[in-house]
């Protein structure tokens, strides 16, 4: 036996009479298997996937399947390949991909469309997953957390103007463009100055140079001025030149141009149920959304739900109210400027439901006026005030009353009784904020930090949302086949999804076996040939 330094292959051009199968490269309970079984059951025309319901044609070179696609992108974002030139030349090289393609080949422009056209339908896809998360039990369905984190978008931040930023050019470009034109005078001096200098051909070069700067200056003004009288016209505080709809985004002094992606998180398994793409940074104003997408999504009467500081809102938490949905949000502090110096605050004085009115720090009562206002919120207060002339012999007036105030008045919302109730569910509620990071930002630091998603590929806000339905599938999907087993998983699917695609499915196939059965008894016997008898 020949001794060998290294173990060796095979030769490159050993020829095969019959050479290994694609379907030996990929193992029993490969996860390709699982995107395969899932994009199979699918209704893809009823989910809106362009060329689902195509039927045959004479004339003119096929589409692809969507199916075939869609398994190919489920496989790239489940994989952190996003990019659809890597997905074209995976597809010819990832023996997985030739797998689960069957050896197709799209070209990188086909698959990028792909992305670009159905944003809608892959929000379905995204949908019906989260529908059989539930069917599946994989969710609690009665508490989730919401949070929001900034994404990067197909825009730098130099592309995205603010009125600020705006006037600011403007006002730079007239600085240039006087300063050109004092050269071109000084320039015009000087060659009149010159002898033999008058005549058409006898000027600068650096003339016509200069005009040229000018109008291209004067053009670059024009342009500055028309966004700008655009945003005032529309009402608009930002505008992007290269992605519509990507805002600059900054919270805690950092600036992103790209996407607010908001999420719902079940507590159960750190699922995400439902999600939204908005661009602005501020999550004031999203919590009931989100809050109503959720418990639509779970389909149940009453919902908890978890948020930090930045979700609070005294209208949001009304609204949730009215549909059944229990907030948990830390009230801010605000700002506390007269407690550092010693003054009394709204919560120094006491409110009596039964009399309605409130009492202050020094025992007087504060009765309510008969005329109503609205604050800077917007928000309809009524306004309770005491005596002037028991505010001014009061012992504590310094520490009530301002300078130029004769008594003291404090507004009370005309719906307080819901953040009363607010503030006093908020006592016993430190276990559920702490539980609240635990939950929602589970999802975004494996998307952003384990995936590496951290910015979009596309622009707008539909294919944006479509590329973000694609990441939450991918995330839920990933963690379900985690959850479960790989059996369980292909198990649930059929139990599930396939019923609901074909209700005929068992009748289907129990004609199937019957006819079977039916030609292998009664079919008529082979023909044999005759032998000689003995």
């Amino acid at each position: 036996m020949t001794n060998r330094t290294f173990k060796t292959g095979e030769s490159r051009e050993q020829p095969s009479l019959l050479p290994a199968r694609v379907e030996d490269y990929v193992g029993a309970d490969n996860p390709v298997r699982a995107i395969e079984s899932f994009v199979g059951v699918l209704d893809l025309a009823k989910l809106g996937f362009r060329h689902a319901d195509r039927k045959a044609e004479g004339v003119g070179q096929p589409p692809y399947d969507p199916a075939d696609l869609l398994k190919l992108y489920l496989y790239g974002y489940i994989n952190q390949i996003r990019s659809s030139r890597r997905l074209e030349r995976e597809a010819g090289r990832n023996l997985e991909l030739i797998w689960l393609l069957k050896g197709l080949k799209p070209g990188y422009r086909t698959i990028a469309n792909f992305r670009k056209e159905n944003w809608a339908a892959l929000k379905a896809a995204n949908r019906s997953f989260v529908l059989l998360m539930r069917e599946l039990g994989l969710v609690g369905g009665s508490v989730v957390a919401i949070d929001g984190s900034f994404f990067h978008g197909d825009a730098s931040k130099a592309s995205i103007f603010t009125r600020k930023r705006l006037a600011d050019q403007i006002a730079k470009l007239d600085q240039e463009i006087e300063a050109y034109g004092k050269s071109l005078e000084d320039n015009d001096a000087a060659e009149a100055k010159k002898p033999g200098k008058d005549g058409p051909d006898g000027g600068s070069a650096g003339g016509g140079d200069l005009g040229a700067k000018v109008a291209a200056l004067m053009a670059k003004r024009s342009r500055a001025q028309a966004d700008l009288a655009r945003l005032e016209e529309n009402g608009e505080t930002q505008l992007s030149l290269t992605d519509p709809d990507a805002r600059l985004l900054v919270k805690s002094g950092q600036g992103v141009a790209g996407y607010n992606v908001q999420t719902a998180v079940d507590d159960k398994h750190k699922l995400i149920v439902a999600s939204e793409v908005v661009n602005d940074s501020s999550d004031v104003g999203q919590l009931h959304a989100m809050a109503m997408a959720a418990k639509e999504a779970l389909e149940v009467k009453a919902l908890q739900v978890l948020a930090d500081e930045g979700y609070y809102s005294s209208r949001e938490l009304k609204a949730c109210e009215d549909d059944g949905i229990v907030a948990y949000v830390p009230v801010p502090e605000g700002n506390s400027r007269l407690e550092k110096q010693g003054r009394f605050v709204l919560k120094d004085f006491n409110y009596d439901g039964v009399s309605d009115t409130y009492r202050c720090p020094a025992g007087q009562l504060l009765h309510p006026m008969k005329s109503r206002q609205k604050n800077t919120s917007g928000r309809i207060e009524i306004r309770y005030a005491a005596r002037g002339a028991i505010c001014r012999t009061c012992p504590l007036k310094v520490r009530c009353l301002g300078s130029n105030a004769a008594y003291r008045a404090i507004g009370r919302w005309e719906h307080e009784d819901v953040l009363e109730r607010h503030r006093a569910r908020m006592q016993g509620a430190g276990e559920l904020m702490r539980r609240r990071s635990g939950i929602v930002e589970h999802p975004f630091g494996t998307l952003k930090c384990r995936a590496g998603y951290r910015h979009f590929l596309v622009r707008g806000f539909n294919k944006v949302g479509g590329e973000w339905s694609l990441m939450a599938l991918c995330y839920n999907f990933t963690r379900v086949l985690n959850i479960l087993s790989f059996d369980a998983f292909l198990a649930a699917l059929a139990k599930t999804l396939a019923p609901r695609r074909c209700p005929f499915a068992a009748l289907l196939q129990g004609m199937k076996v019957a006819l079977a059965t039916f030609w292998r008894i009664f079919r008529p016997p082979l023909a044999t040939p005759r032998c000689a008898t003995a």
